[in-house]
C-alpha cells in the first residue's frame, strides 16, 4: 500500500527519502514524489508515475535541495495514476501570494467526507488540481494554520473535520524546521537519530539511518525537528521511554542469489517454520504460555472458533476450520473480513476471535476486530443494563434476545510485533516469517498455518485431543522444514511443468478436504502474478458444473495426498482425463508410481500435508510467471499490505 517516509535533519535529506521509498516498494504503488523545504528556497517537488527509479533518475537529472523533507509511495484510490494526482499535495490558494506559506503533505488511507471537504475549500478560495482525496488536506491545513497561527494546532484542527483512516505527514513553508504527522487507522512511526528525526509508516524504511522507533499510537501527533520530538497524545510516557531498540536483522531488501524475492522467499520457508516453532514446542506438546499472559484461561473457556481474515490468510482459516472441528472437537466458523463488519453478527457463548494478517495492518481485518470488540463492550452493556431491570422487577430486553457478539477474546495472528492488530487484541502469536516483500504471499502463508495448528493443539488439549495425539501432531510438525527441502527438490520437474502453461488462458486447481483450501490458494497465487484465470474447486464439484469447462486446452491441477478421500479424488480426476483434460497432480510418491504427468511428493502426516502441497502451488505459478514476462514480485494493480478498505 501507500509509503511514507520524512526526515528532519542538518543535511540534504533527498538521498534519505528515496533510500526510503526504495525499502518501502514492497507494499505497492504506481507512483511516488517528494517534497523539501528549504529556508530561504521554499518549497520544491518531484513527482514521477511508476518506480522509485523514474523519481530518482528525476531528481539526479534536476536535483531539488532540503534539510527538511517527505516523500510518498502512491497506490491509487481517487483518482488515476497520475503525476498530478501523486503525492505529496501543495497548498493552493487563489489571487493570494502564498510562495512563503504553502503546506506540502503525504497522506495514507482514505478521507470519507473529501467531496463535501472540497466543495467548502473550493468555496473558500483553494484551486484543486487532482482528483484525490489527500489534496483536501493539504488546503484544509493551510486555511486552519492561518486561523490558528500555530502548524501543529492547525494541523490538529484540520484532522479533527476528517472522516476516515490516515496517517499523515506535513511541512509548511513558514516553519522550515518541522514535519508534523499524525495518524488515525494507519500506522506510523517515529524513528530517532543523532541531530536528525524521522516519521515513516514502516520502520524498514528507516532502518538505514536509524534503530531507534516509537510507534504512535491511534490519535496521536508529532511534532519533529533535527533535535527535538514531541508527541502529543493519551499517552504521557516520554519519548525515551517508549523508545524501541529494533534488533539488527538480515536487510530485506537483499534477493541474494536469487532472481526474485518470491523465490527466496519459497526458499526461505523451512527457516520460517524453524523460527516459528521455536520456544513453543516441546518434544511432546505447545506450550500455551506461548500466547501470552491468561491464554490458558481463555483456552480452558473457549466453546467455538471465529476466524475473520482476507485473501491468502482467510484460505488459512479454511484450513484451521477442518482442524479444530477434527482435531479439537469444537465449531469454528470463517469469514472474510470485509463481509464481516457488514452484516449482523451472531456468536455462541465462548467464541474466541481470532483474526490473521501478515501486516497487522489489513484495514478490513483491524476495522473486523475493532468492529467486534465494540459489539462485545455493546453486549456487556445490555446485559448489564438488563440486570438491573430485573432486579427493579422490569423483565422487559433479556438478554437472550440480543444476537450481538458475545466474544470470549481475540487473538490475533500476524508476522509484525509492534502492528496495530497485535497491540489491539487481547492475545497474539508472531508467525515469524520474518520480511515478505514479493506482493504474492509464501512463507507467511505457511507459517500462518503452522501458528494455526498450534493454536488448534493448545486448545485441543483442553477439549477431545488426547496426550498421545497432541505428541504425535507435535512430531508431525517437527517434520516441516525437512519435508519442505524435499519438496523444494522438484525444483526443476515443477518449471518444466509450467511450460504447459505459457499459452493458457484459464486453469482449474482441485483438491479434497484440507487441500481443497489449498487448491483455492493456488489458483490466487497462478491469477496474481501471471494474470491466468484460475479457480480453486472442491474436486466433488466437478459434475455440479465447472467439469463443463474441460477441454484439452484447460491444465486441471489436482492436489493429490494420501488421506481418507484419495480414492475419491482419484475418481475425480478420471472424469478429467475422459473428457481429454489436461491434468498435472501433485500426489503422494507412494500412491501414484510411473505415472505421467505427476510430481511426486514426499509422505506426510495428513495434518500438515497442507503446509508442504503448498510448496509446488508457489513454485508453479512462480515459473509460469516467468514464462509470461510478468512482475513477478509486485503484480499490477496488487499491493503487498491493504491498508485502506
Amino acid at each position: 500500500m501507500c509509503g511514507i517516509v520524512a526526515a528532519a535533519t542538518r543535511r540534504n535529506v533527498s538521498g534519505i527519502l528515496l533510500e526510503g521509498l526504495q525499502r518501502l516498494e514492497y507494499r505497492g504503488y504506481d507512483s511516488a514524489g517528494m517534497a523539501l523545504l528549504s529556508e530561504g528556497i521554499g518549497l520544491q517537488r518531484t513527482r514521477r508515475v511508476g518506480k522509485v527509479k523514474a523519481l530518482r533518475d528525476a531528481d539526479h537529472d534536476s536535483p531539488i535541495l532540503g534539510q527538511i523533507g517527505i516523500a510518498h509511495t502512491r497506490w491509487a484510490t481517487h483518482g488515476k495514476p497520475t503525476e498530478k494526482n501523486a503525492h505529496p499535495h501543495i497548498s493552493n490558494f487563489e489571487d493570494v501570494n502564498i510562495s512563503h506559506d504553502r503546506v506540502a503533505i503525504v497522506h495514507n488511507g482514505i478521507i470519507e467526507n473529501h467531496e463535501a471537504l472540497r466543495r467548502d475549500l473550493i468555496d473558500a478560495g483553494y484551486v484543486f488540481e487532482s482528483e484525490t482525496d489527500t489534496e483536501v488536506i493539504a488546503h484544509l491545513v493551510h486555511q486552519q494554520v492561518k486561523i490558528k497561527d500555530d502548524f501543529l494546532e492547525g494541523l490538529q484542527s484540520a484532522l479533527e473535520k476528517l472522516e476516515g483512516a490516515y496517517a499523515v505527514a506535513a511541512i509548511h513553508e513558514a516553519y522550515p524546521d518541522l514535519v508534523v504527522a499524525a495518524r488515525e487507522g494507519s500506522p506510523l512511526v517515529v524513528g530517532l537519530g543523532i541531530g536528525e528525526n524521522f516519521v515513516a509508516s514502516d520502520p524498514q524504511a528507516l532502518r538505514p539511518v536509524t534503530d531507534r522507533f516509537i510507534f504512535l499510537e491511534e490519535g496521536e501527533l508529532v511534532e519533529i525537528s533535527a533535535d527535538t520530538i514531541r508527541i502529543f497524545g493519551d499517552n504521557k510516557a516520554s519519548v525515551e521511554s517508549r523508545s524501541v531498540l529494533l534488533d539488527h536483522i538480515q536487510d530485506a531488501s537483499d534477493k541474494g542469489n536469487y532472481r526474485h524475492f518470491m523465490m527466496k522467499e519459497i526458499h526461505d520457508q523451512p527457516d520460517a517454520i524453524r523460527a516459528t516453532l521455536e520456544g513453543r514446542v516441546s518434544d511432546t506438546h505447545v506450550l500455551a504460555e506461548a500466547f501470552g499472559v491468561g491464554a490458558t484461561e481463555i483456552f480452558k473457556k473457549t466453546k467455538a472458533i471465529h476466524i475473520v481474515a482476507c485473501g491468502s490468510s482467510f484460505y488459512t482459516g479454511l484450513i484451521a476450520k477442518y482442524w479444530f472441528e477434527e482435531l479439537a472437537g469444537i465449531p469454528c466458523h470463517v469469514e472474510i473480513a470485509s463481509e464481516y463488519r457488514y452484516r449482523k453478527v451472531a456468536t455462541v457463548e465462548g467464541t474466541l476471535l481470532v483474526t490473521i494478517s501478515q501486516s497487522g495492518e489489513t484495514a478490513d481485518t483491524l476495522a473486523a476486530l475493532r468492529f467486534a470488540k465494540g459489539l462485545s463492550k455493546n453486549q456487556r452493556s445490555v446485559q448489564e443494563g438488563n440486570q438491573e431491570g430485573n432486579q427493579e422487577g422490569n423483565q422487559e430486553g433479556n438478554p437472550e434476545d440480543n444476537n450481538e457478539s458475545n466474544y470470549l477474546a481475540t487473538l490475533c495472528l500476524c508476522n509484525v510485533p509492534s502492528s496495530s492488530l497485535v497491540r489491539e487484541s487481547d492475545l497474539s502469536l508472531l508467525i515469524k516469517a520474518g520480511p515478505e516483500i514479493c506482493v504474492a504471499s509464501t512463507k507467511a502463508f505457511t507459517t500462518q498455518l503452522a501458528d494455526l495448528l498450534l493454536l488448534v493443539i493448545a486448545i485441543g488439549k483442553y477439549k477431545n485431543l488426547s496426550e498421545e495425539k497432541e505428541a504425535e501432531l507435535v512430531a508431525a510438525l517437527h517434520s516441516i522444514p525437512d519435508l519442505m527441502l524435499t519438496a523444494l527438490l522438484q525444483d526443476k520437474a515443477i518449471e518444466k511443468l509450467a511450460e504447459q502453461f505459457a499459452d493458457k488462458q484459464h486453469a482449474l486447481f482441485l483438491g479434497r478436504g484440507t487441500h481443497y483450501p489449498v487448491a483455492m490458494e493456488g489458483a490466487l497465487k497462478l491469477k496474481e502474478i501471471s494474470y491466468i484465470h484460475a479457480e480453486g474447486y472442491p474436486a466433488g464439484e466437478l459434475k455440479h458444473g465447472p467439469l463443463a469447462l474441460v477441454d484439452d486446452d484447460m491444465p486441471v491441477v489436482a492436489v493429490a495426498p494420501s488421506d481418507d478421500l484419495l480414492d475419491k479424488l482419484k475418481s475425480n480426476l478420471q472424469e478429467v482425463q475422459a473428457r481429454g483434460g489436461q491434468l498435472i497432480i501433485f500426489g503422494d510418491e507412494n500412491r501414484f508410481v510411473n505415472e505421467s504427468d505427476v510430481i511426486p511428493m514426499p509422505s506426510c502426516h495428513p495434518s500438515i500435508s497442507p503446509i508442504i502441497y503448498t510448496i509446488p502451488m508457489q513454485l508453479l505459478s512462480y515459473y509460469v510467471a516467468l514464462l509470461k514476462g510478468t512482475d513477478v514480485d509486485q503484480p499490477r494493480n496488487l499491493a503487498k499490505s491493504v491498508t485502506v478498505e
